[in-house]
């Protein structure tokens, strides 16, 4: 058992059944030409495990098996590092679903990959960008020396291509991680300082900026335990907790899927080793179980206080309203 999901299991938080399934979210793999400091995935340039071509035609046939999918989310480690990349692109393009891509930015500046902003913006593909501060000394401290250099030549490029820009159907949205144990700012006010910043100082433009709560699990996790910091961080979520944000939370219309092809009720239950459907047999992204998923429950342990503390947290950003004002983004 990990050993963040033992002082997890033994939750108040209220029951959740699932509705219909909207969004496939596939791990393609926890390899990774970062290593930073908030991953929840412990991923990094070591990690060798990826989805195989195998496993990614049985997520075609899943998808082909259910008609209510309309997105696929794309996410890793640095998903495009999986080989298989660009060909499940293609088949649920013209599939006609929506593809997102949950990019790490700094993977378009490397060797071998200077093609796939082009190849994303000829899909059609949204890109989901971690961009955790504007300010340069911040970023570099959690994701790297020489990080927030590469992001910015990465989000020129994309401009260039039409990423962000005014009247464009190229979606670039930008996300936001705390330096620490505290939740995000409000999120309208920080997207606002981000557009001013960024176009001020570097020409930059965007869609949308998402502000996630930083799960107490993996490497995070193990961060907060090392430091006495874990119960206290915990605390701060459950008594952030808003009931409201219980409607609109990722899982009720998401299935995660690992790079083993394994199901999961989200990306944070999928890290737990916590499996779709309770204590039994594993389920398997195959057609026979794509009809099954509907009105299940939802498995919660207390780091899923992260999705409903404060303004809530979502691969969408903010649940909630919150309209007071945003401090610039240090901590």
């Amino acid at each position: 058992m990990h050993a963040t999901l033992r002082l997890l299991v033994d939750t108040k938080f209220p029951a959740l059944r699932r509705r219909s399934v909207e969004t496939l979210q596939l791990n393609l793999g926890y390899r990774c030409n970062q290593s930073c400091v908030h991953c929840h995935v412990n991923a990094g340039p070591n990690r060798k495990e990826e989805m195989t071509a195998e496993t990614i035609d049985s997520v075609i046939a899943f998808l082909a098996a259910s008609p209510e999918i309309t997105a696929i989310d794309l996410t890793g480690g640095a998903p495009e590092l999986n080989p298989h990349f660009r060909r499940l692109v293609n088949a649920a393009r013209a599939r006609g679903l929506r593809v997102i891509d949950r990019c790490n930015l700094t993977i378009l500046e490397e060797p071998g990959f200077e093609d796939l902003a082009g190849f994303l913006s000829a899909h059609r593909v949204e890109i989901v960008a971690s961009m955790p501060c504007y300010l340069e000394e911040n970023v570099d401290k959690q994701r790297g020396k020489g990080t927030f250099d590469a992001s910015i030549k990465s989000l020129k490029r994309l401009n260039a291509l039409g990423y962000g820009r005014p009247g464009s159907e190229l979606v670039l949205n930008l996300v936001y991680n705390p330096q620490g144990a505290s939740l995000p700012p409000p999120q309208a006010a920080l997207e606002d300082a981000y557009k001013a910043h960024l176009r001020q100082h570097f020409g930059i433009a965007f869609n949308r900026l998402f502000t996630l709560v930083n799960m107490p699990i993996q490497r995070f996790g193990s961060t907060l335990i090392s430091k006495g910091r874990f119960n206290a961080y915990m605390v701060t979520l459950r008594e952030a907790h808003r009931d409201e944000n219980l409607e609109h939370v990722m899982c009720r219309g998401l299935i995660s899927v690992d790079w083993q092809g394994y199901l999961y009720d989200c990306d944070f239950n999928q890290q737990l080793g916590l499996a779709l459907g309770g204590r039994g047999a594993r389920l398997h992204v195959t057609k026979a179980v794509a009809a099954k998923l509907e009105g299940q429950s939802i498995r919660v342990a207390d780091h899923c206080y992260g999705c409903t503390a404060g303004q809530g947290s979502s691969c969408g950003g903010a649940l909630g309203d919150d309209t007071a004002p945003a401090p610039a983004c240090v901590n």
